[in-house]
Parts: structure tokens; C-alpha cells; sequence
């Protein structure tokens, strides 16, 4: 007796008119839009300015998506190249197929680009949206619930998934779902991100290695799970040779940078006041503040000085003076004694 499951959505998009609504497309745009809001909310701590997180994506984010499908065409191009295959669908990717290793890696080549363009340092800005990524990578995960994909073994579990569809070679019935664990796996990477940032102050790249080195290990472990076709490799899959090279080489990162650099960046942001040089404007309104402190403001000061000025100057008259007088009588004393 089925006690217990959860069910496939019955169709992964919805028609309003002509116009498609696909769940995958929502759940990705959804997770860009949470990395976005979280990321912000992490770079202005620290120091940053609002708005910077979501210019730089505008760079990131179609790197990103670029990658992750080049990623997945170049790792599953059967699907697209071989016999019977249109590979126009290469490029179909409201259908699903996005890998997660070419969009970090296109992802970050588009996020260096912004930040160069605003002198802001890579690393800090990785380690300010790394929980963000991987909150996106949670939402995301549930595209693939909508098109019925990625599942697990089959098993009997009360929450099992529920796979209805027979379109390019499934079998119904009940699996792990994988999607699920991912994503669950994925929102408590975020935390210990977050977590680990507060008490440890990680900086200079070391949040986003945790990011990748935590995400990997959960990866791991669900890609073991999973049953659809995948090239393999001594034995195992080929994402979960990807997930331990990359583990190795984020852990590997996070060890070295602390020794060579521990702490984080003082300043993440330069300051780009327009229409100024900023130690220009810093000087003047340190100015500005010293003469607010001392109950002067820029007339009074004048005033000051003009009538500083006007006493040095009659000191000096009564002076020269005085020296003319003492030279006048120096003389009359010399004459009444000549006489």
C-alpha cells in the first residue's frame, strides 16, 4: 500500500496564451534573484556599497548560464550530436541541462571581469556571495523536479519520488529523490558559510572555498545516488571525479591562503565619490568638521585671521615708532653735549 511519496508535477509548463511558463526557467531566475538580495546584504557588511553585487552579476550571471550549458552539452553531447539527434536542442535550455562546475567556473571568468572594471577585489567579492550561491543552487535544484530529472536509486522510503513520465527512456516509478537532497544539502552549506564567516572572519577567498569544499562533499554523495546515464570513469561517475578534484583543490586553497593571508580585506570597495579626488574630499570635510568642533565656521575663521593681521601690522608701526623717537633723542643728547 503507497503510504507515503511525493509526486511529479504533471507537466513541467504552463501556457498563458502562446507564451510558455516553465518551472525551470522560474526556479533558476528565483535562485539569481536570491544569490543577488543575499549577496548584497553580506557586501554592504562589509563595507561595500549597495548595488555593486547586482552590477557585477549582470557580468556573472550569462557567464554563468553559458557555462553551466556548455558544461553539460560537452559532458552529455550524445544527447545532442548523435544519431537522430537535433542539435539544435544544444541550445534549448528552458529543457534542463545546466552543469554546475561550467557555471561556477564561466561564472567567476564574467564576475572578474565586473570587478576589475571596479577595482574591487575578486576574492572579497566571492566570499560575499558564496552562501548566496549556493541558496540559488537550492531553489534551482527544483527546476529539475519540474522536469521530472536527476533522481536516485529506486526505493520504498516515504519520500520517495514519484516519476510518472516514460519521455527519453524513463521507467515510472518510485526513486530517491536526489533533487531534494541537493537541495536541502545546498541551504546548509549556506549556513555554515555564514556561520563560519562570523566566528572565523574568513577573507581573501577562503568563505567561497568553504562554499566549494562543503558543496562538493554533498555532491559527492548524491551523484553516487543517481541512475541516469553518465560517462564513467574507474568505476565512478564523471561529476563525482569533477566533485573530488575540485573538493581537494577548494580545501587545498582555503589551508594556503590562511597561512599567506590570514584575516580579511580591510577595504573590499574603493571610493569612487564623482566629481572628486577622494583624499581630496576626505580633507576638506575633515576641514569642514574641525571647524564645526571649534564653533568657527569659513567667515569667522576669515574674520580671525583679518583682524590677526591687523594687529600684527600696528605692532609693527608702534615699533618703528618707538625706534624714531629713541633715534631723535639719541641725537638732541649728542648735540647739547657738543655745545
Amino acid at each position: 500500500m503507497e503510504l507515503a511519496y511525493i509526486p511529479s508535477p504533471s507537466r513541467g509548463v504552463l501556457y498563458v496564451g502562446p507564451v510558455p511558463l516553465r518551472g525551470y526557467a522560474f526556479c533558476i531566475i528565483i535562485g539569481v534573484f536570491a544569490a543577488v538580495w543575499l549577496g548584497n546584504r553580506r557586501w554592504i557588511a562589509r563595507g561595500g556599497r549597495a548595488g555593486t553585487v547586482a552590477d557585477i552579476a549582470v557580468w556573472a550571471v550569462p557567464f554563468g548560464l553559458i557555462g553551466g550549458r556548455l558544461y553539460h552539452v560537452i559532458t552529455d553531447y550524445e544527447l545532442y550530436f548523435s544519431e537522430g539527434r537535433d542539435w539544435v536542442d544544444a541550445f534549448k535550455i528552458w529543457e534542463g541541462g545546466l552543469g554546475i562546475w561550467g557555471a561556477i567556473a564561466l561564472g567567476a571568468l564574467g564576475a572578474w571581469i565586473g570587478c576589475r572594471r571596479r577595482g574591487i577585489p575578486m576574492p572579497a567579492y566571492a566570499d560575499a556571495v558564496a552562501p548566496g550561491i549556493a541558496l540559488a543552487q537550492a531553489i534551482g535544484r527544483w527546476g529539475n523536479w519540474f522536469n521530472q530529472e536527476l533522481y536516485g536509486k529506486e526505493t520504498d522510503l516515504p519520500w520517495a519520488l514519484h516519476i510518472t513520465s516514460s519521455a527519453d527512456g524513463r521507467v515510472p516509478g518510485y526513486y530517491h529523490p536526489t533533487f531534494l537532497y541537493e537541495s536541502l544539502w545546498c541551504v546548509g552549506v549556506a549556513l555554515l558559510v555564514i556561520w563560519a564567516d562570523r566566528r572565523f572572519k574568513l577573507g581573501h577567498g577562503r568563505a567561497f572555498a568553504l562554499y566549494v569544499a562543503a558543496y562538493c562533499a554533498g555532491r559527492f554523495w548524491t551523484e553516487y545516488l543517481r541512475v541516469d546515464d553518465a560517462h564513467h570513469i574507474l568505476g565512478l561517475r564523471l561529476n563525482n571525479w569533477t566533485a573530488l578534484i575540485v573538493f581537494l583543490l577548494a580545501v587545498t586553497y582555503f589551508v594556503v591562503s590562511a597561512k599567506k593571508r590570514p584575516g580579511r580585506e580591510a577595504v573590499v570597495e574603493p571610493d569612487t565619490t564623482p566629481g572628486g579626488d577622494a583624499e581630496a574630499d576626505g580633507g576638506t570635510k575633515a576641514d569642514a568638521e574641525s571647524d564645526a568642533k571649534d564653533g568657527a565656521g569659513p567667515s569667522e575663521a576669515k574674520a580671525d585671521a583679518d583682524t590677526a593681521k591687523d594687529a600684527e601690522d600696528d605692532d609693527a608701526t608702534a615699533a618703528a615708532e618707538a625706534d624714531d623717537k629713541d633715534k631723535a633723542e639719541s641725537e638732541s643728547e649728542s648735540a647739547a653735549k657738543k655745545s
